[in-house]
């Protein structure tokens, strides 16, 4: 196949970003144009994502190829995104009943997901994401509805979900876990052994990878064989200060 025929058959098509419909531990708003651009730099037809979280990253690309592929190990977000996915009519006559208050915080606070529909178990995951981060439900739900059309969504371990899609032509964008911060996603989610289980993985694929993580001692040593940049980034701590951090993007 002729380079030519190659660019032809991984072209990216132009879309319109959106905003996350709730923020998230880890959320990359600062780093996502960074990361767009280098994602837009890598040739690719199909792009992954094995930690999607609320989708910082995944709803702010302006481009997309032919198979796109969101999955968490979360079943509160994979069922949040298939619902509005494949249920968004239903999904907002639900939002209408809920009440925003205290009690009902904390009464969804303490029921198990599980033991609710896939609608109400939405609605509650989303109700909680906003309402612990001071926000309210905002007209975001239909730009994130049209944006998930045709897009692959899984509910698998990081690990299985870069082997079902491991492909020459593949990206995966992975935004794992913090160093030191593994804990907060759940117990067993993910554990400090699970970056050099990571970057073993990842040194045996035929795809390519863009990693963004906390700059830490630590993931230097474990991912040392990848091409690693430094992005300094400001986060406000509080209406008044900023406090100045800095992250790695690693690659192959």
């Amino acid at each position: 196949m002729s380079p030519f025929a190659i660019k032809e058959k991984m072209t990216l098509s132009p879309i319109t970003p959106v905003k996350p419909v709730a923020p998230y531990i880890g959320g990359k708003m600062q780093l996502a144009k960074h990361v767009a651009h280098r994602v837009h730099e890598v040739p690719h037809k199909t792009y992954v994502e094995p930690f999607v979280g609320m989708g910082g990253v995944f709803f702010r690309r302006a481009e997309q190829p032919k198979c796109e592929v969101i999955n968490d190990v979360s079943g509160d977000v994979v069922t949040l995104f298939r619902i509005l996915q494949r249920h968004y009519p239903q999904f907002l006559e639900v939002l209408k009943f809920q009440l925003t208050s205290r009690s009902e915080f904390e009464r969804l606070s303490l029921t198990d997901p599980t033991t609710l529909t896939d609608l109400e178990r939405a609605a509650r995951f989303l109700y909680l994401q906003r309402t612990s981060f001071g926000g309210k439900v905002v007209p975001l739900l239909e730009d994130v509805h049209e944006r998930l059309s045709g897009v692959i969504i899984e509910n698998l371990a990081y690990a299985d979900c870069i082997k079902r899609y491991d492909r020459p032509d593949t990206l995966f964008y992975l935004d794992p876990p913090y160093w030191a911060c593994e804990t907060y996603y759940g117990k067993g989610v993910f554990s400090a052994d699970d970056f050099q289980k990571l970057a073993d993985q990842l040194a045996g694929i035929q795809g390519r990878f863009l990693l963004s993580i906390n700059d830490a001692p630590e993931i230097r040593e474990v991912f040392a064989s990848f091409e690693m940049e430094e992005v300094g980034l400001n986060y406000t701590v509080n209406p008044k200060s900023q406090k100045k951090v800095q992250e790695l993007i690693i690659s192959n």
